[in-house]
């Protein structure tokens, strides 16, 4: 991937938080990069920081290798497809949006997948625009790229390389839908609880004690309730049918917890707490191993294609990416298995 002289010609639409961080990574790298976003403002603030912006969308797209589409959910398919008009079979489309299948599809019956890879950096903050972005907001981030059968798998290549090299992040391969149903229980679902706990804050008539008192508790599990509230609700319905049933899994072990509680039942609320605090231990680090598979370029890809989807939905990531004469070779790193754990899937 490359433009003249071997310099990645980049655009990024939509310069919010992630988009605006996107572009300030890449703007650092020294990749060239232009910015575009529908509010004036903000682009002159991308100006400001050195990064041209130009007026209209098709004038920030033209020429370039790759373009990030970072505006909000709802205007993703519209921007696609403006920006593919606009652009080369050559250059790589992809998004950040924070729900997959939907857009994938779409991108499908557009005839696109050759050349669009639905992606999903796991990062943020409670913040908003161009103002809040910050270059290293990516860094050893899962960053999850949904890879397409037959011409998409080339695609997925392309980006994997640039997201491991320019942003330090870690690549995950994923299925578009299996991503909907984990970012549902891992992502969404903890804003819906952050909210309520906020809001339930924030009705008490004791508001003012309670905000007074919160520490560490209520400030981590509030934290997201600071996200800009059309951000929050464009996630949540655009994943409505996933994370309602992951709601239901959480609201099923809340009433465990209430009814343990109810009954006085100090063993049953011991015992479904030590389930939340192995879950939260598991996230300070469990133990990898290292994969490296090669597989030819020509051919199918069905073999590539599953070893990937299964690294991902296994938890692991991809650690290297690259393709010599006829073959890529990947090395990868998935979960260690647990001694008397169940034994993790073939990986290809």
């Amino acid at each position: 991937m490359g433009g003249a002289g071997g310099v990645v010609r980049a655009a990024v639409v939509g310069t919010g938080l992630i988009g605006g961080s996107v572009l300030l990574r890449l703007h650092a790298a020294g990749l060239d990069v232009a910015g575009w976003d529908p509010d004036e403002a903000t682009r002159r603030q991308a100006r400001r920081v050195g990064v041209p912006a130009p007026e209209r969308l098709v004038d920030a797209v033209a020429d370039r290798d790759v373009v990030f589409l970072c505006g909000p959910l709802p205007t993703l398919p519209r921007t696609l497809v403006e920006v593919a008009a606009a652009t080369g079979e050559d250059c790589l489309l992809t998004d950040v949006g924070s729900t997959k299948a939907e857009l994938a599809a779409f991108a499908a019956a557009q005839g696109l997948t050759h050349r669009f890879v639905p992606g999903h950096p796991m990062a943020g903050t409670d913040r908003a625009g161009l103002t809040a972005a910050v270059p290293g907001l990516f860094d050893d981030a899962a960053w999850v790229l949904c890879p397409a059968p037959g011409p998409g798998l080339a695609a997925f290549r392309r980006l994997t390389v640039l997201v491991m090299e320019v942003f330090a992040a870690r690549v995950v391969p994923m299925a578009a839908d299996r991503h909907d149903a984990v970012v549902a229980l891992a992502s969404h679902v903890p804003h819906l609880l952050a909210g309520a706990l906020a809001g339930a804050a924030e009705r008490s008539p004791l508001r003012d004690a309670v905000l007074g008192l919160a520490a560490g508790s209520f400030r981590d599990g509030t934290r997201v309730a600071g996200t800009p509230p059309e951000r929050t609700a464009n996630m949540l319905l655009a994943n409505r049918a996933e994370v309602l049933a992951a709601l239901t899994s959480v609201t099923a072990f809340l009433d465990e917890l209430a009814a343990a509680l109810r009954d006085d039942d100090r063993a049953a609320l011991t015992a479904r707490h030590g389930e939340g605090r192995d879950a939260r231990a598991a996230l300070a680090g469990r133990a990898t191993v290292e994969l490296r598979r090669a597989f030819p370029l020509a051919g199918s890809g069905d073999a590539e294609l599953r070893f990937l989807l299964e690294l991902g939905a296994a938890g692991g990531y991809l650690d290297g990416c690259r393709t010599t004469g006829d073959q890529v070779e990947y090395v990868a790193r998935r979960l260690a298995v647990e001694p008397g754990g169940p034994p993790g899937p073939p990986l290809g």
